[in-house]
């Protein structure tokens, strides 16, 4: 991390997308301490947002970190200041995947994409679809096979999927995402 690419308009940027206050934060550390994902981010939540208020957006938006979180939600619930660091997180993965940065974590994010595609084709999350696409395009074939076959058979993913009745808004809500 360089302090010659510090970008003093990051921080209201992502206050604008995310919503969230981040000049808020003071480092009480609350984020990180119950975050699960901690121990293999290289910017737990509270350093990440400590940097975004520094102005590192070309550090954080390669980062590993931002494709770690787990959208778990904790960081936000622990906040002493409802700043939900998940909801920056998730800005910070649009903003480079808009800005054409290479995710740092590549399986996690081919994982987020089969995710986003099931939603967009379903209009809901169906298990063995996302799973499928996952698995071809992290070109990981064979490693938990014989769980995902153990859950199909005890019926804990269903084999045929089922659209929703709402499937056009859900599609709309996509497409405003691609024109922002």
């Amino acid at each position: 991390m360089t302090m010659l690419n510090v970008d003093l308009t990051f921080s209201e940027e992502i206050r604008s997308l995310s919503g969230q206050n981040v000049q808020r934060c003071y480092y009480c550390m609350r984020c990180t301490a119950g975050c699960p994902a901690t121990p293999f981010m290289e910017y737990p939540p509270a350093q990440l947002l400590k940097l975004v208020q520094m102005g590192q957006k070309a550090t954080l938006l390669s980062s590993s970190a931002i494709w770690l979180c787990i959208g778990c939600e904790t960081c936000g619930t622990r906040c002493p200041n409802e700043i939900h660091a998940g909801a920056v997180i998730d800005t910070l993965r649009q903003m480079a995947l808009a800005e054409g940065v290479a995710p740092a974590e590549k399986t996690v994010f081919r994982l987020h994409e089969a995710f986003l595609d099931s939603i967009r084709l379903w209009g809901r999350l169906h298990e063995l679809t996302m799973l499928m696409q996952y698995k071809v395009t992290s070109r990981d074939l064979w490693s938990d096979l014989d769980m995902g076959l153990d859950m199909l058979l005890k019926g804990k993913i269903h084999p045929l999927p089922q659209r929703i009745q709402g499937l056009a808004e859900v599609r709309s809500l996509f497409e405003m995402g691609d024109e922002a």
